[in-house]
């Protein structure tokens, strides 16, 4: 049984989040984890100035996804940080070209899932997911998200991300905070959560 990470990474926290969702997947019996990217539609100049130039490079060793890719998965866990409360546009344009296996239903019937990332506390993480979940319910998957028997979610000791609709990290006004081992343990959960559902719905 395969699950597919399919993320798109500026900075690098989103990448960690995949890894750690990735673990989650292989820790169910036959569940193999596959972690792909989606484009770049930034020209490299623009990454520059962006300070992204690094984080991507440390990304390059993984492989660029391809829309047949989703059709062969048995259960597709897709990232993205938040822009304005949205998905970002490499995640957009990636998903915009999905069209021909919408119409013959490829994706009908798998699992999908969605974690994200923002820079502030409050900057969207939730609408991110939800939205997210619009385009997955017109290719008829099926919504995994994260429960709250993932007791992390629930804490005040600390600030986290993560709630019932999928894992995140907040990245801070300036970038520089990386996710915690409470978001990364959501992760994990949330991938074990979708491997151990699509081999219920693959059977």
């Amino acid at each position: 049984m395969k699950v597919l990470i399919v993320y798109y990474s500026l900075y690098g926290h989103i990448h960690r989040l995949a890894e750690a969702v990735a673990a989650g997947v292989r820790e169910v019996p036959g569940a193999e984890a596959v972690l792909r990217r989606v484009p770049e539609t930034l020209p490299a100049e623009v990454v520059a100035k962006m300070g992204a130039t690094e984080a991507q490079k440390a990304l390059a060793h993984i492989p660029v996804c391809t829309v047949d890719e989703l059709a062969a998965a048995d259960a597709i866990v897709f990232g993205s940080p938040t822009r304005f409360g949205n998905m970002c546009g490499q995640m957009r344009q990636f998903l915009d070209a999905t069209g021909g296996l919408w119409a013959q239903g490829k994706l009908v019937g798998k699992a999908g899932s969605v974690f994200t990332s923002s820079g502030t506390q409050h900057g969207g993480q939730e609408s991110t997911i939800l939205s997210f979940h619009t385009t997955l319910l017109h290719h008829g998957m099926v919504i995994v998200g994260l429960p709250y028997s993932f007791q992390g979610q629930t804490t005040v000791a600390e600030v986290a991300g993560c709630s019932p609709y999928g894992a995140s990290t907040i990245a801070g006004g300036d970038g520089s905070r990386m996710p915690s081992e409470v978001e990364l343990a959501g992760a994990r959960f949330q991938g074990r959560h979708v491997a151990t559902i699509a081999a219920k719905l693959t059977r």
